[in-house]
């Protein structure tokens, strides 16, 4: 069964270009090596650049279980943990109740 999650959280002001590499680089290796993990975006509060969400869909547990697990998730830790400015990531599990999910939407 899928597995849909959130993590928020915020970062202090002079980090943001340092965890904003840190997101690109991981965002690529999940790209490269985890097939299932179906989808990982990464947002940016546009009013506060700040504030970050994470969106996740994997396949199931073990894929879950394999991100959580991966040497490229402690080395993304290591980069954005030290700058928290709001407490710890708050992660959110969720169950889905409708998709557009043919559509798809880019980066400009």
């Amino acid at each position: 069964m899928p597995i849909y999650q959130t993590a928020h959280y915020r970062v202090n002001a002079e980090a943001v270009d340092r965890v904003l590499a840190a997101i690109e680089e991981f965002v690529g290796y999940v790209a490269a090596h985890e097939p299932d993990t179906w989808m990982y975006t990464a947002w940016q509060q546009k009013d506060d650049p700040t504030r970050f969400v994470h969106l996740f869909t994997f396949a199931d547990e073990a894929a879950h279980r394999a991100h959580g697990e991966s040497e490229a998730v402690r080395r993304f830790q290591a980069a954005y943990t030290p700058e928290l400015s709001e407490g710890p990531v708050v992660f959110t599990d969720y169950r889905l109740v409708a998709t557009n999910a043919g559509r798809r939407a880019t980066a400009p």
